[in-house]
């Protein structure tokens, strides 16, 4: 069955698109209840994009929830098979609106690689999350980065409040109060100048990257800006100057580590994919295997959504006194040549159309 484009919404087209991309790299559909018990999410409330929930009470007297995240589910329902386990999915999500400051449900797609990870399988997911912009619109862009850089500069720094203090300036860009709290926790000259670096840091790989190992010698910062050099080179061959470096680009450490993610399309101030390597929280839900994620924010495309200059091809303007039988008949053959068609004895306002036919009249373009 052939499904005309038009009448699906946006979010509809790009879903069956992306669903059939991850479909074509091995990737298996993953299904889930609507909801969970909410202990799942109380206990993972850092790993939320909100911490406002919608809970209710069992039968059974359980609190459950209407489910917040997807990759929660995913990873609770892990079980190790000695390989990597590609699962994609497109779920609904529970959540407030920036916009309305409501709950609304969103539709939403991404994928799951977990289990014995390795260098290939970060190009694969990256690599998939670069060609989903791609399908959403050729004017996008992919920032990446590597937590590995910021967590090397801040482990002289012991206070966790401090060190969130420090993570939200860097991914602020807000180098004013980056000095202040660099001040406050006495860090060396050398971090503080690493640190309004990441700052400021984005563009071609190589250019950002030079920079950063030319302003030090730290072992483990030149690791992973060379992992993050060579995964970008990678990528700039399948994707050109799509793929860029952003060292301000950051997660919550507590879940994720190494190379983090976020995509941009033309015409939508917020990012409309993000992700990333989550060994830690794999770890934390007790789970011995590696992964790397993304998810796509389907309700950020209503904001690019063009409302199609015509609804019908033809408007087919037909008397009081005419044959019925033939009306319905030249409907049918419209239809037949793949035009969209809408019969009337008037024109209605607010009907916009190609052409316009009067029944035994012949045509009219408009």
């Amino acid at each position: 069955m052939n499904i005309e484009s038009r009448i699906l919404k946006n979010e509809e087209t790009v879903s069956l698109n992306l669903r059939d991309i991850y479909r074509k790299y091995g990737y298996s559909c993953f299904k889930m209840s609507k909801f969970e018990e909410y202990d799942l999410y109380s206990r993972n409330k850092d790993f939320l994009v909100s911490d406002s929930v919608i809970t209710f009470n069992d039968t059974n007297g359980r609190l459950m929830a209407l489910k917040p995240d997807v990759t929660l589910s995913i990873v609770k329902n892990y079980k190790p098979n000695g390989g990597v386990q590609r699962l994609y999915y497109n779920e609904n999500v529970y959540r407030i609106s920036d916009k309305t400051h409501q709950y609304k449900e969103i539709m939403q797609v991404g994928l799951e690689c977990m289990g014995d990870v390795d260098e290939y399988n970060l190009y694969e997911v990256i690599g998939l999350a670069a060609e989903s912009l791609n399908t959403i619109s050729e004017r996008c862009v992919l920032n990446i980065s590597h937590l590995g850089i910021l967590s090397a500069i801040l482990s002289p720094v012991t206070s966790q409040a401090d060190r969130a203090a420090i993570i939200e300036c860097v991914s602020d860009k807000n180098a004013h109060g980056l000095d202040e709290v660099c001040e406050r926790c006495a860090l060396t000259a050398h971090s503080a100048a690493l640190l309004k670096y990441l700052v400021s840091a984005y563009g071609d790989a190589n250019e950002v990257l030079d920079g950063l190992t030319s302003l030090t010698d730290d072992g483990n910062v030149i690791a992973a800006a060379d992992q993050l050099r060579k995964l970008a080179a990678q990528l700039a061959q399948s994707y050109g100057s799509c793929v860029r470096v952003d060292l301000s680009l950051v997660s919550d450490m507590n879940y994720y580590n190494g190379i983090v993610f976020c995509g941009f399309i033309e015409g939508v101030p917020s990012s409309v994919l993000s992700g990333g390597q989550y060994d830690r929280l794999m770890d934390k839900m007790g789970k011995e295997a590696k992964a790397i994620g993304f998810a796509v924010y389907l309700d950020m495309l209503e904001r690019m959504k063009e409302e199609p200059p015509y609804t019908v091809d033809v408007l087919l303007l037909y008397g009081q006194d005419d044959d019925k039988g033939g009306v319905c008949r030249r409907v049918a053959e419209l239809v037949a040549e793949g035009k969209c068609v809408s019969a009337q004895t008037e024109i209605p306002d607010k009907l916009y159309y190609r052409a316009i036919e009067r029944f035994n009249g012949g045509a009219e373009n408009e």
